[in-house]
């Protein structure tokens, strides 16, 4: 009997290998459904700090526009100044957690950011929960949300401040920042573009694009952008400096009969 434990063993070892295996096997050939969001470990709400508003230029990372999601197009704002709205707010966490924002930052669960539609990046905001009056400042750094009525998507910490983060939404008002020497860099801004048309042909869009760039003192490009799951192809005039010098441009191409 002693004998036969080694042995015994050894089966029993080769058996859980096989198992494991097996295991394995039909794990990957099953198909996977999509994984949910969730929230991080909780910490306490006073751990989670406001967003710091610095002056910093609207880059092109994040603020293309317009930009279609969905089937649905969005006009990015040139500016914040002034915003005020109030609607619903969602949040997301360790779904996206690491991932890179439409700016290029990671996000990170914990830190007051926000994702929204149409607001430039980057945009500060004030954000108050109208349930509880509690608030948090974020910084907006992606876009979203594109599903149901939500206004804005805030990550997980900013919805623990706000003490809707096991409820899932909240009503809230946004009220976007003034930041000193914020509108020194506005100008400057590279979000500023009028668009000629949008083509099913990239051919048909090249021909105009050669029309124009004749006509204009700007780069006129081709943007290829997906609409209700076909194929567009964007002729764009731009970047442009300022509203201003959009409107004059606007009226070279009506004289040339590209308007």
């Amino acid at each position: 009997m002693m004998d036969s434990w080694p042995g015994l063993r050894r089966l029993s070892g080769c058996l859980a290998v096989l198992l494991w295996a097996s295991l394995l096997l039909g794990c990957a050939g099953a198909s996977r459904p999509p994984i949910a969001d969730s929230a991080p470990p909780v910490v306490a709400p006073e751990v989670i700090q406001d967003a710091v508003p610095y002056p910093a230029p609207i880059m092109p990372a994040g603020n293309s526009s317009p930009y279609t999601v969905l089937g649905k197009s969005y006009d990015v704002m040139h500016s914040a100044q002034g915003y005020r709205e109030e609607g619903i707010a969602s949040w997301y966490g360790l779904k996206f957690h690491g991932r890179k924002t439409a700016n290029g930052e990671r996000f990170n669960s914990y830190l007051a950011t926000a994702a929204h539609k149409t607001l430039p990046i980057p945009t500060w905001l004030r954000v108050t929960n109208l349930a509880n009056n509690k608030q948090i400042i974020v910084k907006v750094n992606d876009r979203g949300p594109f599903h149901g009525d939500r206004l804005i998507d805030l990550s997980y910490g900013a919805a623990l401040k706000l003490g809707f983060a096991e409820k899932g939404t909240a009503p809230v008002r946004l009220e976007a920042i003034e930041v000193p020497g914020m509108s020194d860099l506005r100008p400057h801004a590279v979000g500023i573009y009028l668009q000629i048309g949008a083509f099913a042909r990239q051919l048909s869009a090249q021909t105009v694009r050669d029309q124009a760039a004749v006509v204009v003192n700007a780069p006129v490009t081709i943007e290829r952008a997906e609409n209700g799951g076909k194929t567009v192809y964007r002729v764009r005039v731009g970047p442009l400096q300022s509203e201003p010098a959009r409107e004059q441009v606007r009226r070279q191409l009506q004289v040339a009969g590209l308007l």
